[in-house]
């Protein structure tokens, strides 16, 4: 069994408290739809507040969902060429992609913010809280992908030097 750092157990860590953040937001959404049907063909009385929740939690299930997606490798990435190129091209394309994510993690972090704070004084209509909290998984979701990145980046550096020691 490999030995984590400090930094492994840390973002292991993130990433599932994210999977489960995005789990119960999941659970969040299925119920109240359930609720939007009954209100709807029971009651007579549709809830108009169940659209911009559901609106709003799939942005948190989409960008949280593809910054774990980032750390277990299952996201953001095409495999193909990487396992068809021999070995010494196949290790380039994978640190490519690894730097490739964390620089867009970094854009991601700091357009996200800049959107949160532009857009923090408006509203969501029917919910009467900032319009802010929408736009604010874009910036988490920047700043987990760029940690993971960098978790992987590291890896990619202290297996090639394994590799070189092993020579």
């Amino acid at each position: 069994m490999e030995n984590k750092s400090s930094f492994d157990r840390l973002l292991d860590l993130f990433s599932y408290i994210t999977t489960i953040l995005t789990g119960i937001a999941m659970v969040v959404m299925t119920a109240i739809f359930g609720w939007l049907v009954f209100g709807r063909y029971v009651l007579n009385a549709t809830p108009t507040w169940v659209e911009q929740v559901s609106l709003l939690l799939v942005v948190y299930i989409g960008f949280l969902g593809a910054s774990v997606g980032v750390h277990q490798k299952t996201h953001l990435g095409v495999s193909v060429f990487r396992e068809m190129s021999p070995k010494p091209v196949g290790r380039f394309f994978d640190f490519l992609s690894h730097t490739i994510l964390a620089i867009f993690g970094v854009v991601m972090t700091v357009y996200g913010y800049k959107l949160t704070l532009f857009k923090w004084d408006a509203e969501i209509p029917l919910l009467h809280i900032s319009e802010g909290i929408r736009s604010l998984p874009i910036m988490l979701s920047g700043v987990l992908i760029f940690l993971y990145s960098i978790g992987h980046l590291i890896h990619f550096f202290s297996s090639r030097a394994t590799h070189e020691d092993a020579e």
